[in-house]
C-alpha cells in the first residue's frame, strides 16, 4: 500500500520539496526506452518493459505526494510507423500493465483516464482500458491520464471540428468561442493545464504532445533515459519547477 505519509518516506533531506507548492498537473514524455536497451545490448522490447517499471515508481510517488493529475505520453499517433513487432510489444505491455496494476491502483484511490484515438487500439487493450476506467471512476486520488494513440495536432483539429459542428447546428455562436470554449473541446476537458512537463533523454522538443495545454507550462528536460527515471529524478524536477518564477506573460511583482 502507498498510504504512508510523505514525511515518513525515506528520502534524503536534500531532496525535500515544498508540499505547499506542488504542481497540480505533471505531464511526462517518457523517452529513451530503445536507447536504454541498445546501451545494454538488449532487444528494444526489454527497454519498454523497463520503462513500465519506471512508470510504476512515478505513479506511486505522485500518488504519495498528492499530485492531482499525471499525464504520460504512452503511445503517439506517429508510433504506428514503428516496426510491427515493436508496436505489438507496446500494446501487449499496455494490456499487461492495466491487468496487473489495476487492483493496486484502485486500492490507492487512483483514477485511470485516457486521451487520444482509443477506438484504434487493439480490442484487448481497449477492453482492459475500459475496465480500468470504469472500476476507478469514483476514486478521488491521483488522476493517471494515459495518452494513447495521441497527437496534439489531431486533438486540435478534432476540437475545431466539434466546435464548427456546434456552430452549424446552432449549439454555439461564433462570438462565444474563446479559450475556455476551445479547452473544453479538447481531450483534457475538465483537467487543469500541466504546471510541469518533464521530458527524459535530453531531447529538446514537444513531439506533438499537448500543444495547446503546454502554452505556459514549466518544462524540465533531463538527460536520464526513461527506464532510469525514478523517485529522485521526479523530486529533482519538482524542485526545479518550484524555483521557477511563473509570470504567465506578465512581469514579476515584488
Amino acid at each position: 500500500m502507498w498510504l504512508k505519509a510523505w514525511k515518513q518516506n525515506k528520502v534524503d533531506s536534500k531532496d525535500q520539496i515544498s508540499l505547499e507548492r506542488l504542481p497540480r498537473h505533471i505531464a511526462i514524455i517518457m523517452d529513451g526506452n530503445g536507447r536504454w536497451a541498445q546501451k545494454r545490448a538488449l532487444p528494444r522490447s526489454m527497454g519498454h518493459r523497463a520503462g513500465v517499471e519506471a512508470l510504476r515508481k512515478v505513479v506511486k510517488t505522485c500518488s504519495e505526494l498528492g499530485i492531482k493529475v499525471l499525464t504520460v505520453y504512452a503511445f503517439s499517433t506517429e508510433n504506428w510507423s514503428r516496426p510491427k513487432d515493436e508496436v505489438g510489444v507496446l500494446m501487449t505491455l499496455l494490456t499487461e500493465y492495466l491487468r496487473k496494476e489495476l487492483q493496486e491502483l484502485h486500492q490507492n484511490n487512483v483514477v485511470i483516464r485516457a486521451i487520444g484515438g482509443i477506438a484504434d487500439l487493439p480490442r484487448e487493450a481497449q477492453r482492459e482500458l475500459d475496465l480500468s476506467i470504469k472500476q476507478t471512476h469514483n476514486n478521488s486520488g491521483l488522476i493517471l491520464n494515459l495518452a494513447l494513440n495521441y497527437g496534439g495536432r489531431s486533438e486540435i483539429i478534432d476540437a475545431v471540428k466539434k466546435i464548427s459542428n456546434d456552430v452549424l447546428t446552432g449549439k454555439q455562436k461564433i462570438e462565444e468561442i474563446d479559450e475556455a470554449c476551445f479547452s473544453d473541446a479538447l481531450f483534457t476537458s475538465g483537467l487543469p493545464d500541466p504546471d510541469l512537463m518533464i521530458r527524459t533523454s535530453g531531447e529538446m522538443r514537444l513531439s506533438n504532445f499537448l500543444l495547446w495545454q503546454l502554452a505556459y507550462t514549466e518544462i524540465v528536460v533531463i538527460q536520464e533515459l526513461w527506464p532510469d527515471f525514478g523517485e529522485k529524478a521526479l523530486i529533482d524536477a519538482i524542485k526545479a519547477y518550484q524555483k521557477r518564477d511563473r509570470r504567465f506573460g506578465g512581469i514579476h511583482k515584488d
